[in-house]
């Protein structure tokens, strides 16, 4: 989609910014003064004075030539591909990628309030949580909502709509806080991937603050990354470009963690279980729907009801909070916005009427969230059977089939297998690794059932006593990715809801 927010440069704006981060190799004497009034990386957009960034491994000629026929000026690229208008030479495209979306579209990240959360899981609920916050807090003074991004959907204020990546590429990123700055915007809450730090997406981007949630080994792979030492060093490169940085203590790394965050401008931290963190809880219950604690902040201390059992999301909520306290926001927006969170298939709770079974969908994909999720609802609901529906993605993070395999063999006490986006694989196969090591757990109270649907009425429907009944893996995702196909499929939470019905009334 095009833009209308994009800023009229000479063409010497852009070297001047390409120079200064060391990147620019060399440009045309005399090209400086051309109008460039656009900039993308889609042929299919250019127009008259049009920058175009040629990018990707697969990039071909023939993109730029199309371009150029369409009104390109001049381009921006790792090659020379000796055309008629002029090439700015740069050693890294992806670092041109992200400074030149952040410069055609005004640098917006300096008009409004953009705040991020990365780690290896929590993300999108803490964004949920925030923007709840927010929301509470532009309710009580009038102003306009705020924007957010996640990996599920986002609404900039000018556009809304499912998403695609869990941070999007520089020139969509760009423009969507550029909508943010039109609307109004006062904040702007997104999630920041190791993958787009890596690759330099978010370059550019003034982050008001950031905040490291977790980490845990996951996303580990030829195509993501290739050790635990690139993943957890792209994480860090968050703090490069942080005014505040949050960080939760609780986390096996977080003396590394705080040494990179700390050359931050401020610094503050938050805990389920060190009361000298600058945000912690105290007062602790949980309850069958929900959990009540006391919040402690550098400037208040009040209490919050959160609707989920499970202490995690309490260090979801934490994290929230301390980055609204580092925006400033008031207390009573805090437990009300709290409160009031919906998070789109995490940890979405569903229950009969005689509350025989608790239904728990989430998005809990990795060995690491399942085991958390898991162990949580074990202290949640001690006396009841754990049930657990899973899957594991096909094409990455191939190291999830085993681990998620020993949460569930460890921690579940009945396991039903089955398939979640499996791609460009078979699912019968994906099914039969996690098989296996659900079986090196020592537990053989295990079934593989393909189909999904079938597999969320066989795990309710061999329900013999008081349980909770977990699907996880994808949440509120409306599709099935099977041979690089989105195919339609009706999400878990809207499956759950009407077995569970089902169940009570004897029609399973």
């Amino acid at each position: 989609m095009t833009s209308t927010l994009q800023h009229t440069y000479p063409l010497s704006h852009y070297t001047d910014v390409l120079r200064r981060d060391g990147i620019l190799l060399s440009i045309p004497d005399g090209a400086g003064d051309l109008e460039i009034s656009f900039a993308t990386d889609d042929s299919r957009e250019a127009r008259p004075h049009t920058l175009f960034v040629c990018k990707g491994a697969a990039f071909k000629r023939a993109y730029l030539v199309g371009a150029i026929e369409a009104g390109a000026v001049a381009y921006v690229s790792e090659t020379d591909y000796d055309v008629d208008v002029p090439c700015l030479l740069v050693s890294d495209i992806r670092r041109a990628l992200g400074l030149v979306a952040d410069t055609a579209y005004g640098h917006p990240s300096s008009k409004i309030k953009v705040c991020a959360f990365t780690g290896t899981k929590g993300k999108t609920t803490c964004v949920y949580y925030l923007r709840s916050i927010l929301a509470e807090h532009a309710r009580r003074t009038g102003a306009s909502a705020p924007a957010f991004m996640t990996g599920v959907e986002y609404d900039d204020g000018v556009e809304r709509g499912e998403s695609l990546l869990t941070t999007p590429e520089p020139f969509t990123l760009q423009r969507r806080i550029a909508h943010a700055v039109s609307a109004g915007c006062e904040h702007l809450v997104m999630e920041a991937s190791s993958q787009a730090l890596k690759y330099h997406r978010t370059l550019g981007v003034e982050f008001t603050v950031g905040a490291f949630t977790n980490f845990g080994e996951d996303h580990i792979s030829p195509i993501e990354h290739p050790t635990l030492e690139d993943y957890f060093s792209s994480k860090l490169m968050l703090f490069r470009h942080c005014r505040t940085a949050v960080v939760n203590r609780d986390m096996d790394v977080a003396g590394s963690v705080l040494d990179v965050a700390s050359a931050c401008g401020n610094l503050l931290t938050y805990s389920l279980t060190d009361n000298t963190a600058d945000v912690h809880a105290t007062n602790v219950a949980t309850g069958d729907r929900g959990l009540t604690a006391t919040v402690h902040t550098p400037h208040a201390v009040f209490d919050i009801a959160l609707p989920t059992p499970v202490t995690f999301n309490l260090s979801n909520a934490l994290a929230a909070i301390a980055c609204a306290d580092a925006l400033g926001i008031e207390p009573e927006a805090m437990a009300a916005g709290i409160a009031a969170a919906r998070v789109p298939g995490r940890m979405e709770m569903l229950f009969t009427e005689d509350g025989s079974i608790v239904g728990v969908v989430d998005y809990a994909h990795n060995g690491l969230s399942l085991e958390t999720l898991l162990t949580d609802l074990r202290a949640t609901y001690p006396d009841r059977e754990l049930a657990v529906v899973f899957g594991a993605t096909g094409g990455k993070g191939v190291d999830r089939r085993e681990t998620m395999g020993e949460a569930a063999g460890q921690f579940a006490d009945r396991i039903v297998i089955t398939e979640d986006d499996p791609g460009p694989e078979d699912a019968a196969e994906i099914c039969d690794a996690i098989a296996r090591a659900v079986a090196e757990q020592g537990h053989d109270n295990w079934q593989i059932v393909l189909d999904r649907a079938e597999a969320i009425r066989t795990a309710v429907r061999e329900t013999t006593r008081p349980a909770v009944v977990i699907v996880t893996g994808k949440g509120d995702d409306a599709f099935m990715l099977r041979r690089g196909v989105r195919e339609p499929y009706e999400p878990d939470t809207v499956q759950l809801e009407r077995v569970l019905a089902d169940f009570e009334a004897g029609r399973l």
